[in-house]
């Protein structure tokens, strides 16, 4: 079995992150990963409808600083209850 590759901070952390459709949960997501990386682009946020509209996908790529960053803002995104998965 080959251990998965090792990432060098900081870098360039690309995340996209699933929950129910709503009007505000583009705005809720974003506030809560700016806590935890302040500074990214607001301008290249990205949302994404599932095909039945149910579901929306949050993608955004932040400067990640090291794992406890990472764990953190995890932890605060599964915290609204709101969010399913963060890929």
């Amino acid at each position: 079995m080959t251990e998965a590759p090792k990432v060098e901070f900081p870098c360039d952390y690309p995340l996209k992150i699933v929950g129910d459709a709503a009007d505000d949960f583009r705005d809720v997501v974003v506030d809560i990963v700016e806590t935890h990386a302040p500074g990214i682009d607001r301008n290249r946020v990205s949302v994404v409808d599932s095909r039945n509209g149910k579901f929306q996908s949050v993608r955004v790529t932040i400067t990640a600083t090291g794992h406890a960053q990472l764990e953190a803002l995890f932890a605060s995104l599964k915290a609204t209850g709101r969010v399913h998965m963060v890929l």
